[in-house]
């Protein structure tokens, strides 16, 4: 009979609780959630390039399946090095990232080929009759007008509920909400959008592209499905396309959830490739200290340069912003919404940003005055990039320069800013005499 504190006549009727995994933060999973699968003595994970593997030599051990066969494990765990069959249903490095990533974002995760061949293989899981849907990448605009085209779906304004109430947005159907959004950084209300759409019977996604890991957990606040474009901050270093799903544990039935798609995948083809695998795991090392680094270079250039606009900093410097700058969006200048914003993103506001220059030519030459910022598409890279938003997205503004912060010294960015903003000012000067 078990005692109780040493007292030989009292019987201990507490039950041992069994031992539970340490709760490591952020940080130390990126290093180590992968370390159960780690069976050679490296380091570095190998990449691996082969797309088919052989089978057993043990005749007694050949198991005929079916292309769609539920593995034998949980959604979203370690697949076994010795069960990989062919690359286009798993292999090496893409499983290794996808246990990563169910790890950091808390859910189990599917990789692919892009961040559209992600969106792309959600729709066509969900098969929706009706998408509610608002500003954001125009990429998954042109994935559902695809898909539109072959199953005549409604597509509605995501900020019109009248629209969703006469397309008859209802049980099955998709409320797909980017935040923060593409090229703005300005930020929605995950929530509200969860309570909208679940009271209708419709599944939340959220393209939580620009806010990874640590800066917000879309499950937390009624997501059901989240994506991400890994190209951006999963990958980290512009050298890799990815895309990912994952699927929340909230839902019934989620297991059946990521097993289809995971069949589906199969068949789509859209799988990631093994040198994109690889470089996803070396970059998820260091993804809470990039993106926590980036978000906050971000939020000290937003702060500075809506100083100078609204007066409050008195420079030479304030003065070149306010001569070329029209006005600057991003989530951490969203004052009205901080009761709702500070708790869905508690570390950070994100790492992109826009700014509208005064004129279109201004916006088009801006970047040409930058040393530290590279003008190009995409984002998410250690380098800082800014980019005429017009060259590759024609729904937005001519004036509108999109602007992703890297992990550069966040005041030789400013000064880098500054330094460009006083040669459009001395060119708007010359221009007018």
């Amino acid at each position: 009979m078990a005692q109780a504190n040493g007292n030989p006549n009292a019987t201990d009727l507490t039950i041992p609780e069994p031992a539970q995994p340490p709760q490591y933060s952020l940080a130390t999973l990126g290093v180590h959630a992968d370390d159960p699968i780690n069976e050679t003595t490296d380091v570095a994970p190998a990449l691996h390039v082969s797309s088919t593997f052989r089978y057993s030599r043990d005749p007694d051990k050949l198991k005929p399946i079916d292309d769609l066969d539920i593995p034998d494990r949980e959604p979203g765990s370690a697949v076994k090095g010795d069960t990989h069959i062919y690359s286009r249903l798993t292999a090496p490095n893409a499983s290794r990232l996808e246990l990563l990533l169910t790890s950091l974002i808390g859910a189990p995760c599917l990789t692919y080929g892009s961040g559209l061949a992600a969106f792309h293989a959600l729709i066509v899981y969900l098969h929706p009759k009706v998408v509610a849907i608002g500003a954001g990448y125009h990429g998954c605009h042109g994935v559902l007008q695809i898909y539109q085209k072959l199953t005549n779906c409604k597509i509605v304004d995501l900020f019109n509920e009248k629209s969703w109430n006469d397309a008859g947005l209802g049980e099955g159907d998709v409320v797909h909400l980017e935040t923060p959004v593409n090229p703005t950084g300005h930020a929605y209300n995950i929530a509200h959008f969860a309570e909208l759409a679940h009271e209708r019977g419709a599944v939340l996604t959220i393209d939580a592209t620009f806010a990874p890991p640590p800066l917000q957990d879309p499950f937390k606040w009624g997501a059901d499905y989240v994506m991400h474009s890994g190209t951006k901050y999963i990958g980290g270093h512009s050298d890799m396309l990815c895309g990912v799903i994952a699927i929340g544990k909230n839902r019934e039935n989620w297991e059946k959830d990521y097993w289809t798609m995971y069949g589906e995948r199969l068949h789509l083809g859209s799988v990631m490739g093994s040198m994109e695998g690889w470089l996803g795991v070396r970059s998820l090392r260091t993804m809470e200290l990039r993106v926590a680094r980036q978000s906050q270079n971000t939020d000290k250039l937003v702060a500075f340069i809506n100083d100078c606009l609204s007066g409050s900093e008195k420079s030479a410097e304030a003065e070149a912003v306010r001569a070329t700058v029209a006005k600057i969006d991003h989530a951490s200048l969203q004052s009205s919404d901080m009761s709702w914003l500070k708790k869905q993103m508690p570390n950070g506001f994100g790492p992109v940003f826009s700014i509208w220059m005064k004129t279109a030519t201004q916006a088009r030459r801006l970047p040409s005055k930058l040393e530290l910022f590279h003008h190009a598409t995409s984002l998410g890279g250690v380098e800082s990039l800014i980019e005429w938003r017009r060259m590759s997205d024609d729904t937005v503004e001519d004036e509108l320069c999109r602007v992703s912060v890297g992990v550069e010294s966040w005041e030789d960015l400013r000064d880098d800013l500054v330094h460009g903003f006083k040669e459009l000012a001395k060119e708007a000067e010359l221009n007018v005499t």
